[in-house]
This record gives C-alpha cells, sequence and structure tokens, in this order.
C-alpha cells in the first residue's frame, strides 16, 4: 500500500479570501464582537460574526498539591445553566497583566492557593471557527494555602475539591469534567505521569 505524500503544512501560507470591511457591535470587557465581511474566488461577498478576545489569553491553571491531589473548582456556567467542575481560570483585569500573573492571582482566588513553583506548558485556540480565544495552561507546585476570593455572583458557594490525578482521568473519560482546558489539562498531566517528577511535558 503507498503512502499518500503531503505537503508541508504550512499555516501562514496566503489567505484564501480577502477583509472587504469589518464593524464592531458589542464591546464587553473580556470579548468583543465584530461582523467581517470578505470575498473569496468562489463567493463575491459573505458576512461573518467574529468574538475577538480582549486583554489577552485565558489562562488556566493545573495545580497539584503536596500529596499529588488538584484542585477542581466548583463553578455555576450561566450559559449552559448547570455546575461545572474546572481547574481555576480566568483573564487579565488590564492589558498590562502578565499570564503568569494572572494564574497565580486565580490560583489565589479560586482554589486557595500560593504556588511556589508555575510554568506554562501549553497553548491552544479554543474555537477558531468564530473566535480568537487562546488559553494558556500553568502547571503550578509547591502549594501553600490562603484565604480564598470571591469567584462572582454566579457561583455564591463554589467549593473546591481536592482529587487525585487517577480519580480527575476517570471524571473526564465518565464525562463529570466536560470543560475543554480542564479536559486537555488532566490528560496532559496522565501522560506526564510516566514522569511525575517534571509534571506536564512543556514541549
Amino acid at each position: 500500500m503507498n503512502k499518500k505524500t503531503y505537503r508541508r503544512f504550512d499555516p501562514w501560507r496566503p489567505a484564501p479570501v480577502r477583509e472587504q470591511s469589518r464593524e464592531q457591535l458589542i464591546d464587553g470587557h473580556y470579548f468583543t464582537v465584530e461582523r467581517v465581511s470578505l470575498s473569496s474566488s468562489t463567493s463575491s461577498r459573505f458576512d461573518r460574526l467574529i468574538l475577538r478576545e480582549n486583554h489577552g489569553d485565558t489562562i488556566g491553571i493545573l495545580a497539584q498539591t503536596p500529596d499529588g491531589s488538584i484542585p477542581l473548582v466548583e463553578q455555576y456556567r450561566l450559559p449552559s445553566h448547570r455546575w461545572t467542575l474546572e481547574i481555576p481560570a480566568g483573564h487579565a483585569h488590564l492589558d498590562h497583566e502578565k499570564p503568569v500573573d494572572v494564574a497565580l492571582r486565580k490560583l489565589r482566588q479560586e482554589a486557595g492557593y500560593d504556588a511556589g513553583h508555575i510554568s506554562q506548558f501549553m497553548r491552544f485556540l479554543n474555537t477558531p471557527s468564530f473566535s480568537t480565544q487562546h488559553t494558556s495552561l500553568f502547571y503550578a507546585t509547591d502549594l501553600s494555602t490562603v484565604d480564598r476570593g470571591e469567584i462572582g455572583p454566579e457561583s455564591p458557594r463554589s467549593n473546591v475539591r481536592l482529587v487525585s490525578p487517577d480519580d480527575a482521568y476517570d471524571m473526564v473519560i465518565r464525562g463529570v469534567v466536560i470543560d475543554a482546558k480542564s479536559i486537555i489539562a488532566i490528560m496532559r498531566l496522565h501522560e506526564g505521569l510516566r514522569h511525575p517528577q517534571t509534571g506536564p511535558s512543556a514541549e
């Protein structure tokens, strides 16, 4: 059987469309909604709504306590009208807040921990079909407990659950954890357990 040969993938090769105009419809704190008009060789003109993220990436933090447990935060999510279990996460308050500072702040506020060591291990596009939103994932260890802050009016009785990596992985497989950034982080940790001293690989 002959193996098919593909051209080398280039994410930055010339675009097949040309932007004609752009109109801002909604200007929010975290996101801006724009209507973009485009044209291509197969269509004279078509419109798309694009969700543009403000103040940098979404930040997610996979943390491990000294005994190896992972803090998962109970969050009530208004768009889906349900509770979720998620790793601590959030956004910058201002453009000048660095991603690592956001990670440390959200770990304190949502999970109640300070981290002695923290490093980024992944960055991904959330919904590339209609949004510019990226998420950067950090791995935090050498944790010490601090007072938790306020999460928000949507989750006034939010709790933190400490689960083992094996239990977290099982919760992903069984569909208990359905938040994408949490699934990605937990699966990376599960793979990284082959080398537990390093955590998720940054390669």
